[in-house]
């Protein structure tokens, strides 16, 4: 069987695993992060976005064998710095965003990697920059995650 290594939230993850496997099964099944959501398995609904080197990506259509040894995965277990929030979890929480909660996760990890853009390219987290960010929520709380989105962003 195939070994696929990688980082994982800071750590150095070795797995044993036909390379065609999406990576999503890899973080949830066979290291047990289950932050990440699967929803599609298409890269449509997003609910499994994680960073890929700093920048989101969604596992659920990328196989393992996708993955360099040099790749750095963020999940939502790995966003906080210990026990303290990342600014945009924080947020998250003072606007009361979730509902069901499954989207969540996604939605975070995509509101960061949205925030850093705008960040390198000297532009503000606007509605026009949160409109580019295609995850779905079947709640419809859009409205308390562009709060958050626009909170979590004068913070970081």
């Amino acid at each position: 069987m195939p070994t696929h290594t990688f980082t994982l939230n800071g750590e150095k993850v070795t797995v044993d695993v036909e390379d065609d496997v999406r990576l999503l099964w890899v973080i949830r099944d066979m290291l047990g992060i289950t932050g990440p959501k699967y929803g599609c398995g298409i890269n449509v609904c997003k609910a499994c976005t994680c960073h890929i080197n700093g920048k989101a990506f969604n596992p659920c259509s990328v196989q393992v064998a996708d993955i360099k040894d040099s790749d750095e995965i963020t999940t939502i277990e790995g966003l906080a710095n210990g026990d303290e929030l990342h600014p945009m979890q924080q947020a998250w929480l003072e606007a009361d965003v979730p509902q069901c909660g499954y989207c969540q996760p996604g939605q975070i990890m995509a509101a960061v990697a949205k925030v850093r853009q705008c960040q390198r390219e000297g532009r503000d987290v606007d509605d026009e920059a949160i409109e580019e960010i295609r995850n779905i929520c079947r709640c419809g709380t859009y409205n308390r995650i562009r709060e958050a989105i626009k909170a979590g962003a004068d913070n970081m």
